[in-house]
């Protein structure tokens, strides 16, 4: 009998343990936080860089004790870069595996596609890199730990005009990316109020890999620049292209020129070229070196500035549980609202869109690599 009844009770005991953990009880011993990332796709290595960072930050908190006695568990994703895939794995995170937060998209139009997905469900996101303004517009749930395209639009505008000289310039841009679309129209308007002129514009479709259409009418205006709002894979075909055309202009662009293929894609096309960016691994401050020292000696590369971003992310979410006490969603939403804290793209706080309000560096691509030219403030 006794043994029976032994066996009764640790069975009971058995199920009431597993439902405690099914159901992420009080007692459950892990935070579950999810990590969405384009691991494929044309924006691959731009996920390889957010990943790294997150999982790096994460194995700092946990060694660290993780989040109030608890540690983290990260649920990593795959977006593919496309919005579709995106939503999909945003509501795989929430309604299969309980997530408490994400850290992610990483792309603008996916992030424009899946944060709805977290706002409605009230699970706190936070976008490293995603720029389009629209983004945080989606709701009390969004924020992002990487300046708007509007400021960086401004940024480069107000470089080629008055730090280079360059009244005329011509642009390029993807029409079904609404990142590439809203830089265009920014960079646009900022240009001309700083009493420049846009000579020619044209358009391209999503996954265009042929641009001697469009770049014919672009060099045949002799624009002094060719500004071009897209990500590296675009960006090294667009300049090896139109040098093969015959233009002898400067290239200028946006964040997403940083990535390592950039080169491999434009080879000597790319030489010269300046775009705005997060940070730049040459920034002497204490907590930039301690990053890239992390980084590479864990990764055998230096960071990029997708990299800078995530990290910051994920401490800024990490803390903001911390100081949230627990892990409902609006004690996690409200601690990071009002967060105050040093960055790797400097101190970070939230402007009343859940925007941080931080520089921009200017980039050039010298010898292959990556060269500060400047900083821009707010």
């Amino acid at each position: 009998m006794k043994t029976r009844v032994t066996k009764m009770i640790s069975a009971m005991l058995v199920l009431a343990a597993f439902a405690m953990v099914s159901c992420g009880g009080k007692n459950s011993k892990e935070i579950k936080i999810g990590s969405v990332n384009p691991l494929s796709g044309e924006a691959a290595t731009y996920g390889t860089s957010t990943k790294n960072s997150v999982e790096l930050a994460t194995a700092e908190w946990n060694a660290a004790g993780g989040i109030n006695g608890k540690q983290i568990k990260l649920i990593v994703e795959d977006d593919k870069a496309d919005p579709a895939e995106g939503a999909t794995v945003f509501r795989k995170l929430i309604e299969q595996d309980k997530v408490v937060a994400i850290i992610g998209g990483i792309t603008s139009r996916v992030a424009l596609a899946a944060a709805p997905v977290a706002n409605d469900a009230k699970i706190p996101l936070i976008t490293p890199t995603a720029t389009n303004e629209k983004v945080t517009q989606i709701g009390e749930y969004v924020f992002r730990s990487c300046f708007i395209d509007p400021f960086q639009g401004k940024v480069m505008a107000k470089y080629v005009a008055e730090t280079m000289g360059l009244k005329n310039a011509g642009i390029i841009f993807d029409v079904g990316n609404d990142y590439s679309k809203g830089l265009s129209e920014t960079f646009t308007k900022s240009f001309e109020t700083f009493g420049g002129k846009i000579v020619a514009a044209e358009g391209y479709p999503s996954g265009t890999t042929d641009f001697k259409a469009q770049l014919t009418k672009i060099v045949q205006a002799k624009p002094a620049c060719l500004y071009i709002p897209a990500y590296y894979s675009d960006v090294g075909l667009i300049t090896k292209q139109a040098r093969e055309l015959g233009f002898k202009g400067t290239f200028v662009g946006v964040d997403g020129w940083d990535s390592s293929d950039l080169v491999k894609i434009g080879g000597d096309s790319v030489e010269g070229g300046i775009f705005t960016n997060h940070y730049s691994k040459d920034d002497a401050s204490a907590v930039v070196q301690s990053f890239v020292k992390k980084y590479t000696e864990k990764y055998g590369a230096a960071p990029d500035a997708l990299a800078a971003l995530a990290y910051d992310a994920t401490n800024i979410l990490y803390d903001s549980i911390k100081r949230a006490g627990n892990t409902k969603p609006e004690a996690i939403r409200d601690a990071l609202k009002a967060t105050d804290l040093a960055c790797v793209g400097g101190q970070i706080k939230f402007d009343e869109f859940r925007n941080p309000v931080k520089s921009a560096v200017i980039i050039e691509m010298k010898g292959g690599q990556q060269v500060y030219k400047a900083t821009a403030n707010p």
